[in-house]
């Protein structure tokens, strides 16, 4: 869903959806980075018990809430497994270097069934992949990241890294998948009118596009069984014509810690047996 008006901040669509959700009273939740703490005070608002964490917590201001330092550059959190039921990662996931290794930590210390929430810059949007074809840059009137703009602080050997490590809804939904972590849903938020206005007399070449990588994977890819195809390719095409991704503004991004026996698994457990090169041969 999109909100055709309004607000673009997307600490606005976070409080919208934990005014959706309601009381957390009994839960705990970690919000990660959490800058200045405006998300704390929401989930502190909602009576979830908040752990907050930054790169640089003195910028974190909340009464009643303190801020522990962390870099997930350099993991582990100081959590024990299984010990949180929602964690918040907003606008933090695209200046970490290595995104599978922090995914897996996030994975680590949420219980099972517990929920990961991601928000991003949108680079999937129709306006950043039409910027990236001009001057591959997620908006055109800016250069590509680089070390002159990108580094956005240092400070006691601490780098905090600008727009350097920006990915698209196709990426973060695999390294999530790779850490156990199943995509459930994209969530609203404030749409791009310049991406609308860019992408909508494209929308039905994307359909048409998709569709037929759709089926060109599924041909192609003999060594899966058909069931496991259908459960990642199809939500693969899902998400490429998914208006929100489209056109919206950041993404906004719900998963699920599914655990020892989750999508990974159930996907490596797809694979067919290779046929031995000696049978080949024969």
């Amino acid at each position: 869903m999109l909100k055709l008006f309004g607000s673009g901040d997307i600490k606005k669509a976070v409080k919208n959806h934990f005014d959706t959700v309601g009381d957390l009273s009994g839960e705990t939740v970690v919000d990660l980075p959490a800058g200045t703490g405006v998300t704390s005070q929401i989930l502190k608002d909602h009576g979830a018990q908040v752990l907050a964490f930054d790169l640089f917590p003195d910028f974190f201001k909340v009464d009643g809430l303190s801020c522990s330092i962390a870099d997930l550059n350099n993991p582990p959190l100081s959590l024990d497994d299984d010990s949180v039921d929602r964690l918040i990662c907003q606008e933090g996931i695209e200046h970490f270097q290595d995104q599978l290794k922090v995914l897996k930590e996030f994975a680590r210390v949420l219980k099972k069934d517990g929920i990961l929430y991601v928000t991003t810059p949108n680079i999937s949007h129709v306006r950043a992949r039409i910027s990236n074809l001009l001057v591959e840059s997620e908006l055109y009137k800016r250069l590509p990241a680089n070390e002159l703009d990108d580094i956005w602080l240092a400070q006691d050997g601490k780098v905090y890294f600008g727009h350097i490590f920006l990915l698209g809804i196709q990426r973060l939904r695999t390294l999530a998948a790779l850490s156990g972590l199943e995509l459930t849903r994209v969530l609203p938020v404030r749409i791009s009118w310049s991406s609308f206005l860019m992408g909508l007399p494209l929308y039905p070449l994307l359909i048409l596009t998709s569709f037929y990588a759709y089926f060109n994977n599924n041909r192609k890819q003999k060594s899966v069984s058909d069931k496991v195809k259908k459960k990642v390719y199809w939500e693969i095409l899902k998400l490429n014509i998914h208006p929100t991704v489209l056109f919206g503004k950041n993404l906004f991004v719900e998963f699920k810690f599914v655990g020892n026996e989750g999508h990974y698994e159930s996907v490596s457990a797809g694979f067919k047996a290779p046929t031995p090169v000696d049978d080949i041969k024969k």
